[in-house]
């Protein structure tokens, strides 16, 4: 067998462009969020850990958010309870609830923490409902826009206030939180959230400097039936003109709004990236470039450079 020796000189000159990030970034918090698409394939759950274990290593401060979409439908499907997604999201009866509550701060979440403990990157799982993190009511029926119907979504909750103060203790005794989307009530009632919105309020509650959203989309699309068509960075303006002419629809929609929800909370910049484009987060946090979809308040306050990497939605 021959080996060849990696270059070098490559691998300085990566470290050389990276550094003015990694100097940058220390400290800082970035919320990651991971849709369950994710969590059915053991090689890129361990993928997806172990980009975020070097942001850990390299003193960026991660609160990681999760979904399990996939995994909850076909756990209530095998209970014969239907699913019903409205605008991409989804309608929790008292049927589904405690499997919600099975999925997401059970199997998925005990997933994550197995595959952080293998990475030796020091986690701890919890949901909206430990110590008050996510406070939240039961969503009242919705009358559907443009139509005479009204939606019930059931068991879904809605955000009051995000306590921080759990996060921020976990965070400085330097331990990733892996948050699962299910909160309850103030009279204990469990309520399932949708996980974008979640990271969102979180990143805004923080104050973090990143949300990224790890989805099975490379970014938001210019059309949605053109995979290639990545609109590599757009702001909150370039967000109502997709979606008003229709470019935007089922699962991005509800990422949409918890995109608007974070900038407008605070948070600098929110990216729309793979889980399945090979070390994404990364790429994308550490080049100009990039890989995905970069959402900020307004791209006239874009570096040269970021505005050179990539097109903005026509």
């Amino acid at each position: 067998m021959i080996m060849h020796r990696a270059d070098p000189a490559a691998v300085i000159r990566a470290l050389r462009s990276a550094a003015p990030y990694i100097r940058l970034y220390k400290g800082k918090t970035f919320v990651v969020k991971a849709g369950g698409g994710v969590f059915g394939d053991p090689g890129a759950t361990r993928a997806l850990v172990e980009q975020i274990a070097v942001l850990h290593s390299l003193g960026v401060r991660v609160v990681f958010v999760h979904g399990g979409g996939p995994q909850l439908t076909e756990v209530t499907e095998k209970l014969g309870v239907p699913t019903r997604m409205i605008e991409g999201r989804r309608v929790t009866d008292a049927e589904s609830v405690d499997a919600t509550a099975m999925v997401l701060s059970g199997l998925i979440n005990t997933r994550i923490l197995a595959a952080c403990r293998e990475l030796n990157l020091p986690a701890v799982g919890i949901s909206g409902v430990d110590a008050g993190l996510i406070q939240a009511h039961k969503r009242a029926p919705v009358k559907m826009q443009g139509s005479d119907e009204t939606v019930d979504y059931g068991f879904v909750g809605d955000i009051d206030h995000v306590d921080t103060d759990v996060l921020r203790k976990l965070l400085d005794n330097g331990l990733m939180p892996v948050i699962s989307p299910l909160s309850s009530d103030d009279a204990g009632t469990l309520l399932n959230i949708n996980a974008d919105t979640v990271a969102a309020a979180i990143g805004a509650a923080l104050g973090a400097e990143k949300l990224v959203l790890c989805t099975g989309a490379p970014g938001i699309l210019a059309d949605i039936n053109d995979p290639t068509s990545v609109v590599s960075y757009t702001d909150l303006a370039g967000l109502a003109k997709l979606r008003s002419e229709g470019r935007i629809n089922d699962g991005m929609l509800p990422k949409v709004k918890a995109i608007e929800n974070a900038i407008q909370g605070g948070v600098q910049r929110v990216h729309v990236i793979s889980y399945k484009a090979p070390d994404a987060i990364l790429a994308e946090v550490f080049t100009n470039e990039g890989t995905g979809t970069l959402v900020v308040a307004d791209i006239g306050k874009l570096a040269p450079a970021e505005l050179a990497a990539g097109n903005a939605p026509s």
